[in-house]
């Protein structure tokens, strides 16, 4: 059938088969208006385009264009329609080769897909639905932490959350399991104990460290020492400090002292001391020690003061001067703490007890009853990021009234079981959202509070502030809405922002825990030594010998074989990415990402950029010279270095990398899926493993692209391995440690490639720079898109296709200032609407 012929055949089989039908199906005039709009417009570029492979009875990668049924099954594949616009965009179909559609009839593909399939209303876009999100580990412990002051430590106490999408903060992942809820219930317990005071006055204490007891023969004893003071068992000595009564009374001197020892194996100190500890010259104690095995001790003693200066001191002595000293034993003084005056009259308010109470508690029932419903008023405000309905504070104020009431209890115990409730509550452990209007349209706007709340989750990572609270509750927020961000992004807390989103999106965070073994990284990268080998087959086989068996001959051949080993151990110790360089490595990603973000330069400078961050340690694992000290600082490169980009960072190199070889498929991988934005599918099953085609080879040790080439050579594995190989094995000049390695005298390392639109390149440079100019709107798209996920906390769909698109035309149109993005991104309909369910009627 030739294209003629099928264009007519498509444009007439919808009407045909309505026809034919017993009962016509009923279609609205826009569903009609949309598809006469295919079959006058689309159809004939499908037809021109597409029925090689996706038509005429061809049905490739399952798709094809002429066999919808009605005009319901045309407009409702929004599926099939959402990929093949993907494809397009992308230039991968029609495939090279073939005839490609020009810029206007790809515009008009484009349009038809957006309006008539997503019904894309530029106007009015759908912004979407937000499932109602909990907060995740890092917000939960960031908003404890602005809410409360505590710093809770939520990676050891709860599970970590799932990934969706690439991130954690996806709401329809984080659920809420029955055991998850048990501890935050013991968290929110745990977080008021240590937060909430529940007496208004306590007794005042001090603690004398001690490292400010002096030697009596110190003739610098006004000034403290660095450390605590050791004292042997076996000589006399004498400790002293000085403490000031601020006022007469009765006090209680608290004494913590440990002992310690330097073990020797099967020996044994049978020496021992006595310590005194006097007041004033007075003695309060005397204890004696012998060997403690590092334990502490504690010894409390009362004493009536004046008010003024008084001697504390300690005194050692020894008890066995005649027994033999076998080891180092010897007794510190840890501290000591003095509690008083011990009267009513000279009690304090606790430490931060004016944080939650203001002001004495009143007498009276009613003036306590209005003080609590002030207090968990302004903080439930804060907790649930909105001002809580009248009953909901009236349910907390009577669950205080309550406990406070019972025998034993306090006004202050009662406000601190009712914080406890509110930390336990949904409405502060989930992100619920308010419309605007109490009718609202299809797709309001959400109400200011909400707003607030997903700024500050978006660019902090935590509650709102005051600021921000201020605004919302004067319903100013969206008309200060640019201030805001540039306030929130100069913010030390943007830090969060910066940190969890290239972290996720870029893996930076993987960095501080993707095993790499130097040792076979770098061996692997050596031109095979024969001899070398022979040698180490040697060595272990006289290790494994019994040493009584060897001869002298072959003991001295055991020594040499162990000190080459160790030496070689040494040698490779100096690449191995120890917990210094992988934090190296992670700040130059964040360093990178935030000097683009807080300068307003390009995102495109992500790809491909003259500079990047370093300090000694990662200059040196890099092999770039000039560069001295610990702190991490903005290095320009030479002008033929293959480095500046996230691509040639560690982070990226290092976690796309096998534990001891580089891989080009993962790379690969990498670079379509987070800097394109065209992942494969996933891999069908009993995909044969890349080392089944290294056998077949006939070289004794075959290169990564010779065996790729192979692999990639059967049809199960070509359509993902021809997008993903070029690109991974463009990366090939680093290792799996991120450094550059040179070409082999057996071995010379191919790192030209093509893309499947056709643009070729040599290395990594000419990819970078192919991927910031020609494909620059692939990346401004795929970058948008993480953001969106990001920032949403949900997956896109095709109704938010349109939205993109916006985001993408307006930074392009800025030469990708990232100012631009982040503020399309909280300008944009999803960010600033949610959807009225249902948004709209299915076709």
């Amino acid at each position: 059938m030739n294209r003629a012929v099928a264009t007519g055949v498509l444009i007439g089989c919808i009407p045909l088969v309505a026809r034919a039908a017993e009962q016509p199906e009923p279609t609205s005039p826009s569903l009609s208006q949309r598809a006469d709009a295919f079959r006058q417009q689309v159809a004939p570029l499908l037809a021109k385009y597409c029925f090689d492979c996706h038509g005429q009875g061809t049905v490739t990668a399952q798709v094809t264009f002429d066999r919808f049924t009605s005009d319901r099954q045309l407009l409702g594949s929004r599926d099939l329609w959402w990929k093949a616009l993907k494809q397009l965009r992308a230039g991968l179909m029609p495939p090279l080769g073939e005839p490609h559609p020009a810029a206007d009839e790809i515009a008009r593909l484009e349009d038809w897909i957006k309006t008539a399939v997503f019904e894309f209303d530029p106007q009015n876009p759908d912004p979407g639905h937000v499932t109602v999100r909990r907060l995740n580990r890092v917000e939960y412990r960031n908003t404890v932490r602005d809410l409360i002051g505590v710093e809770y430590n939520t990676s050891g106490e709860f599970p970590a959350d799932d990934t969706g999408y690439g991130f954690d903060n996806i709401g329809e992942v984080l659920t809420l399991s029955p055991l998850l809820l048990e501890k935050y219930l013991t968290a929110a317990e745990a977080i008021v104990k240590q937060a909430v005071q529940t007496v208004s006055g306590v007794t005042p204490e001090k603690k004398i460290p001690g490292r400010a007891f002096r030697r009596a023969d110190d003739q610098e004893s006004d000034k403290p020492g660095r450390g605590a003071v050791s004292l042997p068992y076996y000589v006399p000595a004498t400790l002293a400090a000085k403490h000031t009564a601020e006022h007469a009374g009765r006090y209680e001197i608290t004494v913590h002292v440990s002992a310690h020892e330097k073990f020797v194996d099967g020996v044994f100190d049978y020496n021992k001391c006595r310590l005194l500890f006097l007041v004033d010259g007075q003695e309060l104690g005397r204890q004696e020690f012998s060997r403690q095995e590092g334990k502490s001790f504690s010894f409390t003693y009362g004493q009536s003061w004046s008010a003024g200066q008084h001697d504390l001191t300690f005194e050692l002595q020894p008890l066995t001067p005649d027994e033999q000293q076998t080891r180092s034993l010897s007794l510190r003084v840890d501290d000591v703490m003095v509690r008083g005056p011990l009267e009513a009259e000279y009690r304090i308010r606790p430490a931060g007890y004016e944080r939650f109470f203001p002001r004495d508690v009143p007498a009276t029932e009613t003036e306590r009853r209005e003080y609590a419903v002030e207090i968990l008023n302004r903080f439930a405000t804060r907790a649930f990021r909105r001002p809580p309905e009248t009953e909901s504070v009236e349910r907390l104020v009577n669950l205080a009234r309550t406990v406070a009431e019972q025998p034993g209890q306090t006004f202050e115990i009662g406000i601190a079981r009712a914080i406890t409730a509110i930390l336990a509550s949904p409405r502060f452990l989930f992100r619920a959202e308010t419309p605007e209007d109490a009718t609202p349209p299809a797709h309001p706007w959400v109400d200011e509070y909400s707003l607030a709340t997903r700024l500050s989750y978006f660019l902090w990572s935590t509650m709102p502030d005051d600021e921000l609270f201020r605004l919302a509750a004067e319903h100013k927020l969206r008309q200060n809405l640019t201030a805001q961000i540039d306030r929130m992004l100069t913010d030390p807390r943007s830090k969060e922002f910066i940190r969890h989103f290239t972290g996720q999106w870029l893996q930076a965070r993987d960095i501080d825990s993707v095993p790499i073994n130097a040792f076979a990284v770098l061996t692997g990268d050596q031109k095979p030594d024969p001899e070398a080998q022979q040698r180490r087959a040697r060595f272990r086989a006289l290790r494994n010998r019994p040493l009584e068996s060897l001869t002298p001959e072959e003991k001295a051949e055991l020594d040499a074989g162990l000190a080459a080993f160790r030496a070689g151990t040494r040698r490779f110790r100096q690449y191995e990415l120890n917990g210094d360089l992988r934090r190296a490595m992670r700040e130059e990603t964040e360093m990178l990402f935030a000097h683009i973000l807080r300068g307003d330069r390009s995102v495109l400078e992500l790809i491909e950029c003259n500079y990047t961050f370093l300090n000694e340690r990662l200059a040196k694992h890099y092999g770039i010279d000039g560069v001295e000290g610990n702190e991490m600082r903005l290095v320009e490169l030479a002008s033929d270095s293959p480095r500046g980009g996230v691509l040639t960072q560690g982070t990226v190199l290092a976690v796309t990398s096998n534990p001891d070889r580089t891989s080009p498929v993962k790379r690969g991988l990498f670079i379509l899926d987070n800097l394109m934005g065209m992942p494969p599918p996933p891999p069908p099953p009993n995909i044969p493993p890349l080392e089944d085609a290294a056998k077949q080879l006939a070289e004794r040790s075959p290169s990564l692209r010779q065996q790729l080439e192979l692999h990639r050579s059967q049809a199960l594995c070509n359509s993902c391995h021809n997008r993903l190989d070029p690109l991974g094995l463009a990366l090939e000049d680093f290792n799996a440690l991120g450094m550059l390695r040179e070409n082999r005298p057996d071995r010379t390392i191919d790192t030209s490639g093509a893309l499947l639109t056709g643009e070729s390149f040599t290395n990594i440079r000419e990819l970078k720079h192919i991927l910031a100019t020609g494909r620059r709107r692939d990346f401004y798209r795929c970058l948008t898109e993480k953001l969106l996920i990001y920032a949403l906390g949900r997956g896109l769909g095709y109704y938010d296709v349109g939205t993109v698109d916006q985001i993408v035309e307006r930074l392009d149109g800025s030469n990708g200032r990232a100012s631009v993005l982040i503020s399309a991104i909280i300008e944009s309909a999803p960010f600033q609407k949610c959807r009225a369910e249902p948004a709209r009627s299915e076709p």
